[in-house]
């Protein structure tokens, strides 16, 4: 029986860690898609990505660019200058990304009906608080998406009933120390100081699992 295949977009985060391996679990053959967006960790995020990926033997990585800093005004979003990142004891909604589903989303689904793929998978966990997490808009986008494609496009979310600390006790371990997380990177180290790195440092906390992460600070 042939498997059916996933165009699963990642990061180099936990989350997208626990995307893929549940994928794989479900006997999925999984496509991981980057969309690279020009924000400031997405070197360090891609390396790391190719690594565990590569520990999981999926299929090669396919990189989309879509540049945001037009989209992102003359200013200049904090994600693109670094300058005002949200710190650990900033609240989820400070990490938005101005349509970053809607972005990510639109690109895959492209390359997914260019492909002959009808599914896309995403990360995402419980309690996100941004409107372009919500089922109703994945509902509306895939059938806009299959409308304007021609294809039937729908999308999993696997992880949407589990918090990270869920995803942190239900995933195998093995290769969470290749994981990246941090939106302020110090070299190739999390920082230990912003938003996501805190998210991360609770995660493994509660979960009463060692944090296998090197934080600069």
């Amino acid at each position: 029986m042939r498997r059916r295949e996933v165009v699963a977009l990642v990061s180099g985060g936990l989350d997208s860690y626990a995307l893929v391996a549940c994928l794989l679990r479900s006997g999925a053959k999984v496509r991981p898609v980057y969309v690279r967006c020009g924000l400031r960790w997405e070197p360090v995020e891609q390396r790391a990505l190719k690594r565990w990926l590569g520990k999981l033997r999926v299929g090669r990585l396919a990189v989309l660019d879509a540049p945001v800093r037009s989209l992102y005004g003359p200013q200049g979003h904090w994600s693109l200058t670094g300058r005002n990142v949200p710190g650990a004891r900033s609240p989820d909604s400070a990490v938005y990304l101005p349509g970053r589903n809607l972005i990510l989303l639109s690109h895959a689904a492209v390359y997914a009906a260019r492909h002959g793929i009808s599914t896309l998978a995403l990360g995402l966990l419980a309690g996100n608080p941004f409107g372009d997490a919500t089922p109703a808009f994945l509902n509306a986008f895939s059938r806009c998406a299959t409308q304007a494609l021609g294809r039937r496009i729908s999308i999993l979310t696997p992880l949407q009933g589990m918090s990270k600390t869920t995803v942190v006790r239900s995933t195998p371990p093995a290769h969470f120390a290749l994981t990246f997380s941090c939106i302020q990177p110090r070299g190739l180290r999390h920082c230990g100081r912003c938003n996501k790195c805190a998210e991360r440092r609770l995660a493994f906390r509660l979960a009463g699992i060692q944090d296998p992460t090197a934080y600069a600070s």
